[in-house]
């Protein structure tokens, strides 16, 4: 099954770049925290995406629900979007929710849950997106799985999935565990101590491993909800950046920052109530990151939008932390 797929924009990228002693420097806004430049909005009724670079070009996936507005399979998929063409792959994993891709040299994982707020975490593997197999991470009885994310440390894999239950693991929901591998199929979850944050409401969903720190990415209820960073060396113990948050809700979320959407799409976007920016992923692209984000009102109303930062992965990973 193929479907359709709306083409993407170019970005515009900030133009805002400091040069010192033949050093490039990334942009930073007026607080000192590192300038993404929001492009706008580029679909509807899509949260959880991840860009991602295979063979040299940028692909976002996409975990497609039953009410995307263009799925007429009355199921769940995942696809990947070919960002320069906009060309979609052919669908797979049917019925499985809330994937996230990470890719690996010469293979992509995504990794999703069979149903929300279930017990079973699974892996789909690919060397082309087309062909792909497919097994069972792990099995947790009695817990609430929803939201992962994978990344590679100098060692091994780390996956980051996040918990609703039970609520002596959880605390208040969402939390942040982790599981570590060698294979991506061999699967330790690691003890309940290794978690953030079990004292409010912290929904994990991007993963980071850069120079011996572990960055989580995640969304915080506070005036509304935006995205905030916290790193660890050892997963037990985190540190906020002081540069907090990451993104907000903002009117650059409802520029529409593709061609191709409907007047219906489009009212739909600037009529939205906008109090939330969350499931923030990126991949690094040329010396640029490309950052997906989903924005609305966290209650069902949600759209898909992108933006950019004009520096590398490790720029932007350490500016949230500046010595």
């Amino acid at each position: 099954m193929k479907t359709a797929s709306l083409a993407v924009l170019p970005f515009v990228f900030g133009s805002i770049t400091l040069i010192s002693c033949g050093v490039k420097h990334p942009p930073a806004d007026d607080s000192g925290r590192p300038l993404m430049v929001k492009s706008g909005t580029i679909d509807a009724d899509l949260v959880e995406t991840t860009p991602i670079v295979f063979h040299n070009q940028v692909f976002r996936f996409e975990y497609v629900r039953p009410g995307y507005w263009d799925n007429q399979t009355g199921d769940s998929y995942f696809r990947f979007i070919q960002r320069e063409t906009g060309k979609a792959t052919s669908s797979f994993a049917k019925g499985y929710h809330l994937g996230s891709a990470f890719a690996d040299d010469s293979m992509v994982y995504v990794t999703a849950v069979n149903i929300w707020d279930g017990e079973q975490v699974h892996v789909f593997a690919s060397p082309d997106l087309e062909h792909w197999e497919h097994w069972m991470a792990f099995q947790l009885p009695g817990y609430g799985i929803f939201n992962t994310s994978l990344t590679k440390t100098d060692s091994n894999f780390m996956l980051m999935f996040e918990i609703g239950k039970p609520e002596s693991e959880a605390g208040v929901r969402f939390t942040a565990r982790f599981a570590s591998s060698s294979d991506v199929r061999n699967w330790e979850v690691l003890p309940s101590q290794y978690n953030y944050a079990k004292d409010r409401y912290t929904a994990p969903h991007c993963l980071r491993y850069l120079d011996g720190y572990y960055y989580d990415f995640y969304l915080e209820a506070h005036e509304g909800y935006e995205t905030r960073v916290v790193r660890s060396k050892d997963l037990e113990h985190w540190y906020a950046s002081p540069l907090n948050p990451v993104l907000r809700a903002s009117e650059q979320d409802k520029q529409v920052a593709n061609d191709h959407l409907s007047d219906a799409l489009r009212k739909r976007i600037q009529t939205a109530e906008n109090l939330n920016n969350s499931d923030i992923d990126f991949c690094e692209f040329n010396g640029k990151l490309i950052i997906n984000y989903s924005w609305g009102n966290q209650r069902g109303e949600e759209f898909l939008a992108e933006a950019s930062h004009d520096g590398t992965m490790e720029q932007f990973l350490k500016g949230w932390f500046p010595e």
